[in-house]
């Protein structure tokens, strides 16, 4: 009399008789990596969905620095234009799927350019930095106004001047032992100054740091 056959199946070479306790921890392995994959699945499918909104809504010139395809771009020009809420939402579906496909480098610049418009680019954040500092000296040091005019002769010297008069006027406090005051002069200094600083590609160093107690001694 022939043995019955248990029904099972060879893992690495090893029989697993099905409902023994090796079947039951294998695919009790197998479920919970199934259902890793698909929890990192959908968190990097809402990330790429994520990314792929506020590609709508990045600046042209950051756009147009993107090795994006032009299938790609035409999806976001009438994503942009699209008013209808089930149209826009297969739209977006679709922009996702294009994002699943991009290069990882391509999609590396897509984060970095919608990181910049949101926080500014390395060199924009040096010129605000830039022009703060300058913008505090050429109203505290007498010949801090030199300094700039050298280093930037296109500048407007009378423009500058008054301007630089008006704030330290604006900055005497009213009554005795008050705090300084900064006026519509002290704003325009740092506009006159930063346009210059990101006019310019390539610029002087940046004045030392600038510290009131050491430039009254």
């Amino acid at each position: 009399m022939s043995r019955k056959l248990k029904k099972g199946y060879f893992v690495r070479g090893e029989f697993v008789a099905e409902g023994s306790e090796r079947d039951i921890e294998l695919k009790a392995e197998l479920k919970g990596t199934d259902d890793q994959s698909r929890t990192d699945l959908k968190r990097e499918s809402t990330e790429l969905q994520k990314i792929g909104a506020e590609l709508l809504t990045l600046r042209a010139d950051l756009l147009a620095r993107l090795a994006l395809s032009e299938k790609f771009q035409d999806a976001i020009a009438e994503a942009k234009r699209i008013t209808n809420f089930e149209g826009k939402r297969r739209l977006m579906q679709y922009i996702g799927k294009m994002m699943r496909k991009l290069e990882p480098e391509v999609l590396e610049a897509v984060k970095k350019a919608i990181d910049e418009q949101a926080n500014g680019s390395a060199s924009d954040n040096l010129a605000l930095h830039q022009a703060e500092v300058w913008r505090d000296r050429l109203v505290a040091v007498d010949d801090a106004a030199e300094q700039w005019i050298a280093l930037n002769p296109g500048t407007d010297t009378q423009q500058l001047r008054a301007l630089i008069r008006q704030a330290r006027k604006d900055a005497k406090p009213e009554k005795p032992g008050a705090a300084p005051r900064h006026g519509r002069a002290y704003r325009d200094i740092f506009q006159l100054v930063r346009e210059h600083l990101t006019a310019i590609p390539t610029r002087e160093p940046e004045p030392p740091v600038f510290n009131p107690a050491n430039e009254a001694s």
